[in-house]
């Protein structure tokens, strides 16, 4: 018996990302994310590192509880594959990057180190969790937007109180400096003024690569 084609990745449609919410559920379909009173137990055995990005390591840092569309945790791009194996037959992973979204499984391993994978159990249900990848270098942890930047990931991340381990504020919101939507303008305003002078500084180096004019860069000092 011939071995049936795989399916070809699926177009993501022009302007996926800004889609408003209900056309977003029309192509992709709607979202019941975990939180972090359940991502814990999702995670339970997975033995490599990984630690929750976007608005919720901003919340664990601030205090201030606000509104979360999905759950955004990271792991090192070269254990896509360990991931991928982790979830088994009980979730169906698709990748999802600038030209296709299509299904993470065993017709499908290769994955770019700077995509991501969308988990939900099955094609009637709900996506559970967003999982961005994060370039590594032998292990280490290495800045997406600009790849010569690498550090090891006990120094961008740090476990809360309650035992997960998190992304740095000043990291989280580097990836949200260019402000574009009204929840990262929102984040920076709350987060911002409790940032200390090592991590302001880092916050401050880091945008500066990419932006030296960003009001995040802090001036110079006498030479």
């Amino acid at each position: 018996m011939s071995t049936p084609p795989a399916e070809p990745p699926r177009p993501l449609p022009p302007g996926a990302p800004h889609l408003p919410p209900e056309e977003f559920d029309r192509w992709y379909g709607g979202w019941d994310p975990l939180d972090p009173t359940t991502i814990g137990e999702f995670m339970a055995g997975f033995d490599r590192p990984w630690w929750i990005i976007g608005g919720w390591s901003i919340e664990a840092f601030t205090g201030v509880s606000r509104s979360h569309e999905d759950m955004d945790i990271s792991i090192l791009s070269s254990d896509a594959e360990a991931f991928r194996v982790f979830l088994g037959d009980r979730w169906t992973p698709w990748n999802v990057d600038e030209s296709w979204f299509r299904p993470f499984d065993s017709r499908f391993t290769d994955v770019r180190p700077d995509s991501q994978v969308w988990v939900r159990r099955d094609a009637s249900s709900p996506w559970v969790l967003d999982v961005p990848f994060t370039p590594d270098a032998d292990g280490r942890w290495t800045n997406k937007r600009h790849r010569a930047h690498t550090e090891d990931l006990e120094a961008v991340t740090w476990v809360a109180a309650d035992g997960l381990r998190y992304a740095r504020p000043e990291v989280t919101l580097m990836f949200k400096a260019a402000q574009v939507r009204e929840k990262d303008r929102v984040d920076a305003e709350v987060c911002l003024p409790l940032l200390g002078a090592e991590a302001r500084q880092w916050l401050s180096d880091t945008v500066a690569r990419l932006d030296p004019a960003h009001p995040w860069v802090m001036p110079s000092g006498p030479a």
